[in-house]
């Protein structure tokens, strides 16, 4: 017996030994490609601390200096970089409340409702996917700013881009793989349509919305092109284009413009670590149906 029992223990511990084996090449493999990714954003809280002419010296610093709050008025005499944080949340906000919203309401309508031309729809979102958005900004800026007067408008920061394809496959997706017979007899029971959608399918959407919530945030928060061309007014810039008015042809602050940086990446990075779950779960959600 006791032989037995041995024979049956040495497959087990052969396979835990490969199991641990692959772990520690894993990890052999990954930690230096995940030091590789944080070295630059630590050299940008670095340089965040630093003088101007510190910062392209011939010897390599790697430590913080003391500089970071002196860097951090200049920035704020220059552009009035915290209005302009301000300026980002409530337009990242308001956006991402309203695109998850409108892409929720159109990914629900795509599952549920069979109407004529819905492949026809399909194509036009898939195709959007491909279509640069530097194909469409000259025609869009020149509906908004000219034709409608919108320009340096809280309707023009946030409205224009509120379409977004991805998070209607998104939740398209997320709603496909929902079990069909719990709408359905929902329906039966006499349950109207939007209380289906808002009180049973967006619960049950919970990981993908909260994935969508942090790319549409993070596409927002990040977006440069579109709030340049329509935020000439200094009370109206977003966070992105402040800084790059500070990269002038004479002369380019890069303590500001590092210190602006660290200002902007470090909320992002707590969110993300915060969320991560919710974020992961959301993106694999269509992975398996």
């Amino acid at each position: 017996m006791t032989t037995l029992t041995a024979k049956a223990a040495a497959p087990t511990r052969s396979r835990s030994r490969g199991r641990l084996g692959r772990a520690m090449l894993l990890h052999l493999v990954m930690v230096p490609l995940a030091l590789l990714w944080l070295v630059p954003l630590w050299l940008m809280f670095v340089f965040a601390t630093m003088p101007d002419q510190g910062i392209f010296s011939p010897g390599i610093n790697i430590l913080p200096q003391d500089r970071f709050l002196e860097n951090v008025r200049a920035l704020q005499a220059e552009t009035g970089f915290f209005r302009t944080l301000l300026v980002s949340v409530v337009v990242a906000l308001v956006y991402t409340a309203l695109s998850v919203f409108l892409t929720s309401m159109a990914g629900w309508a795509l599952v549920r409702y069979r109407f004529v031309g819905r492949g026809a729809v399909m194509g036009l979102i898939f195709g959007t996917l491909t279509l640069p958005f530097f194909v469409v900004v000259i025609p869009q800026y020149i509906l908004v700013a000219r034709d409608l007067g919108l320009a340096n408008t809280w309707i023009a920061l946030i409205v224009p881009p509120l379409f977004n394809s991805l998070g209607v496959l998104f939740m398209r997706q997320a709603f496909s793989m929902m079990p069909q017979e719990l709408f359905d007899a929902a329906q039966v029971e006499g349950v109207k349509e939007w209380q289906i959608f808002l009180r049973v399918a967006l619960p049950m959407a919970k990981p993908t919305i909260a994935a969508l919530c942090i790319i549409l945030f993070l596409a927002s928060w990040n977006n440069y092109l579109w709030p340049l061309l329509v935020s000439s007014q200094q009370e109206m810039m977003t966070a992105p284009v402040a800084l790059g008015s500070l990269i002038g042809v004479n002369r380019v602050s890069w303590g500001a413009v590092m210190t602006g940086a660290v200002l902007m990446t470090a909320p992002m990075l707590l969110v993300f670590i915060f969320l991560q779950r919710w974020f992961m779960s959301g993106i694999t959600a269509g992975a398996v149906k």
